[in-house]
């Protein structure tokens, strides 16, 4: 079995609102940054597994995500996979 450490990221859906980020937004407007634009609040997770290969790893993370960390009807995920070797990425 291999080890795996996974950096998965869930945005909101771009057709979805957003009122952390709105909050966010007027916060920083108050704060006098007048130079940002826009502001998506999502989510980090750091996560690790095994598996017998990347593709099997890859195949449990996109359930997992889809189960259970993101709700696919108003949010997206992406995930970065990497392979530890003996306590280090490789």
């Amino acid at each position: 079995m291999r080890k795996y450490q996974a950096h998965i990221y869930v945005t909101l859906r771009p057709s979805v609102l957003d009122p952390a980020g709105t909050a966010v937004m007027s916060g920083l407007q108050h704060m006098g940054y007048d130079t940002v634009e826009q502001i998506r609040i999502g989510k980090y997770i750091e996560l690790s597994l095994t598996a017998q290969d990347e593709d099997i790893a890859r195949q449990q993370l996109d359930l997992i995500c889809d189960q259970l960390l993101a709700n696919p009807v108003i949010e997206n995920y992406r995930f970065d996979l990497i392979e530890q070797r003996d306590g280090v990425s490789a």
